[in-house]
């Protein structure tokens, strides 16, 4: 049996680091301080995703369907693949209709001494009408865990370490702390590949940086995934890895990209795309998620397309 450990924290103070994205190493960090060896051996953290904290409806390809209330602030229901990933898809096309989408992409900025931090809640403005004039909405962290070399026993953390975190710059002054909202254990081996292992053609999505090479102590350097196809050049971006005072130079094949899927074992790659490949796997690099070619990643601007294709002629 493969088991991850879904967990969504809730932003208690104002955030000072990376503006995508809790990196995976910043969450190892703040849990291996409460864990003993062995788990920090085996232990393996994704990196968090910004969650607004809103009502949704179930994305299309999820098991369930239909209006889910607070979605953004608890954790969905996981029985197929496509599940997972609901909070992973940076767009929220979770979100109603009737929420400001591209406000609930971005998070208030505050300054501390010159230093610009993301806040732990938006404000937003409301009609004359209403009873209040605002309404705010609190911002929330995704990631999963998961134990390699089969040490799965150390698995699932207690809620006593999960909750309090620190991430992120100025811990000593407040910043980045993170409450425990929910979460929940979940066996890979169970879950429905359906709709990947009957699709005739795939896509790969990159959830997060894949790292080609890295100056990190014995970081094994990687080529692009011979599985991966694209008929473009692949955008890349160089970034970095803090270890205590130390900075490492990372290169990277940028997240957000989609390539078409060349392999011929699509669940197994599902699987490990879950647990991520390459260099810095461990700290939440190489997440990959496959879908169907033929399924429209945002259906408004396939129907859009197809609209103008139609008009043109």
């Amino acid at each position: 049996m493969t088991t991850i450990q879904q967990v969504l924290f809730e932003m208690e103070s104002d955030y000072l680091g990376h503006p995508y994205f809790v990196t995976g190493h910043a969450l190892f960090n703040a849990l291996a301080r409460r864990v003993d060896a062995r788990t920090r051996r085996a232990l393996n953290v994704s990196h968090g995703v910004f969650v607004p904290g809103e009502y949704g409806a179930y994305p299309e390809s999820h098991s369930h369907d239909g209006y889910a209330g607070k979605l953004g602030m608890s954790l969905p229901p996981v029985e197929a693949y496509e599940d997972l990933f609901v909070f992973r898809d940076a767009a929220h096309r979770w979100l109603l209709d009737s929420r400001p989408r591209d406000a609930h992409n971005t998070h208030d900025i505050q300054s501390h001494g010159g230093r610009l931090a993301f806040s732990p809640v938006t404000h937003f403005g409301r009609p004359p009408e209403h009873r209040n004039s605002k309404r705010t909405m609190h911002w929330y962290v995704h990631c999963y865990l998961y134990a390699d070399g089969g040490d799965e026993a150390v698995l699932p953390l207690s809620e006593d370490v999960l909750d309090g975190l620190r991430v992120g710059g100025a811990r000593n002054y407040g910043l980045g702390e993170l409450s425990l909202a929910e979460t929940q254990v979940i066996d890979l081996t169970g879950l429905d590949y359906s709709r990947v292992r009957e699709a005739s053609s795939l896509q790969i999505e990159l959830l997060s940086p894949y790292v080609l090479a890295s100056d990190y102590p014995e970081a094994d350097s990687q080529s692009v995934p011979w599985w991966w196809e694209s008929d473009e050049q692949l955008r890349r971006r160089t970034t970095r890895l803090v270890a205590g005072d130390d900075v490492h130079a990372m290169a990277t094949v940028d997240h957000g990209q989609v390539v078409a899927y060349a392999g011929d074992r699509p669940v197994e790659t599902a699987k490990n795309g879950i647990r991520r490949v390459g260099t810095h796997a461990k700290y939440g690099f190489g997440e990959l998620r496959l879908r169907p070619a033929d399924a429209g990643r945002v259906p408004e601007r396939a129907q859009a397309s197809e609209e103008r294709t139609a008009g043109e002629s």
